[in-house]
């Protein structure tokens, strides 16, 4: 990797653990500002090193680094509640980075953003509902249902926050 790739995909771990913090409790999952910063790192990085930094940042969290919501960190986060949601960001920024490359269209990038969350959802649901015991009714009910409108918002954002930054900083 180059300098400036190890650069912004530190600047991409950065910005997740920041985001991270931003967070509104609801039950066993909070809101926080993560989606949006995944969906970014994958639109503005591309698939390859948007995967990389949010990799990087559930390796950071999983060796206990305070990077998780909430300023927690350890490997008990990745087996909890919010594990699947975790563990999904990297294949969600992968997800939007193979939409936004060679594709000028935001249509694209939007189906990329979209999909990268339907990603999210997915494991998370998964993952909730073996924590709650089999029960992945209740677990859609409080881990997906109440965030996809707010998700859905964020997504669009990230299309156009990411196509801003792009056009600002055409050597992305």
């Amino acid at each position: 990797m180059k300098a400036r790739e190890v650069a912004l995909a530190g600047l991409f771990v950065a910005l997740t653990a920041v985001s991270a913090q931003v967070q509104i409790p609801l039950g066993p999952v909070p809101f926080t500002l993560q989606v949006l910063v995944v969906l970014l790192s994958g639109l503005i990085l591309g698939p390859k090193l948007g995967f990389v930094s949010q990799a990087l940042y559930v390796l950071a969290g999983a060796i206990g680094l305070p990077v998780f919501a909430g300023f927690t960190g350890g490997f008990v986060h990745l087996y909890g509640p919010t594990g699947g949601y975790l563990l999904a960001f990297p294949v969600a920024a992968l997800v939007a980075g193979v939409f936004s490359k060679g594709w000028e269209n935001p249509i694209m990038w939007a189906a990329g953003s979209l999909l990268g969350l339907g990603v999210i959802y997915l494991l998370g649901w998964l993952r909730l509902g073996l924590y709650l015991g089999g029960d992945f009714g209740k677990a859609f009910a409080v881990g997906v249902l109440p965030f996809v409108p707010v998700d859905v918002v964020k997504a669009v954002l990230a299309v156009g926050i990411a196509r801003a930054v792009r056009m600002a900083l055409p050597w992305l």
